[in-house]
């Protein structure tokens, strides 16, 4: 249990670091953001695929392809509802136009969003845990953490255009790492309560990543110029985590 909340710490954490980047390197350009965040969009990619999804499939039994695609479907279903009853915004760097409280609803909304995509991403981390293999495990939290850091910078710089203070601004960051920390301790606790419920689990908390790649990710780091170097950073994250596992 003292490393799941060592872990735990450690993911939410991680974005509290990338907040206080943020502060550091205010001015940090759109590029390499997007590269940064498709390296960790790769590093997800590659963690979902063989620390949650083929660990799923070999625990599933007999249905164990049904059990996985209902898992993994699940878990973006998920997403894509928690989206809807948040709509954010991916193009918060364009609101400049708009009546200052339009623009800093707007960036409020994206910031609640990345709080909301959060908890499932820590339960991610938890069912990880809660699987037992430890070194899977910790390629997940690897992977998230990685992920965390530059989501972490990227709701520092439109908070402060918006008029909201350094200390309030930083707050709000340390509270959506926060909330990863629930969602891990949670994620870790369904499953060693329910370990029947572990195939589907480890589907699940695959599918809500994968539906992040795919629907956040991969679009933001495609759409200023550096699809390029985007999709090469992807790869490197890929590669780095196909790395690890082997050497684990």
């Amino acid at each position: 249990m003292k490393i799941v909340l060592l872990c735990a710490i450690g993911v939410g954490g991680a974005t509290v670091l990338g907040a206080i980047l943020g502060f550091i390197f205010k001015n940090i350009t759109h590029r390499f953001s997007d590269v940064v965040l498709a390296f960790s969009a790769g590093v997800m990619l590659a963690s979902a695929v063989i620390a949650l999804i083929i660990p799923s499939i070999d625990m599933g039994g007999k249905y164990a392809v049904l059990i996985t695609a209902g898992g993994i479907f699940s878990g973006a279903l998920c997403l894509n509802l928690i989206d809807k009853l948040v709509p954010h915004v991916h193009k918060f760097v364009e609101v400049g136009s708009t009546p200052d409280a339009l623009r800093r609803q707007r960036v409020m909304l994206f910031v609640v969003a990345i709080a909301l995509h959060n908890l499932p991403e820590g339960i991610a981390a938890g069912v990880g845990f809660g699987s037992g293999d430890i070194s899977s495990a910790l390629i997940i939290a690897g992977g998230i953490a990685m992920q965390n850091i530059p989501e972490g910078m990227v709701i520092i710089a439109p908070m402060l255009s918006v008029g909201v203070k350094e200390t309030k601004t930083l707050l709000i960051a340390f509270s959506t790492g926060l909330i990863e920390v629930v969602g891990t301790v949670i994620g870790y606790f369904a499953v060693t309560l329910a370990s029947f419920i572990l195939p589907f689990a480890l589907a699940f908390a695959g599918g809500t990543m994968l539906y992040v790649i795919s629907d956040e990710i991969i679009p933001d780091t495609h759409a200023d110029g550096a699809e390029n170097g985007a999709t090469y950073a992807l790869l490197a994250g890929f590669c780095l985590i196909l790395l690890f596992d082997w050497l684990l």
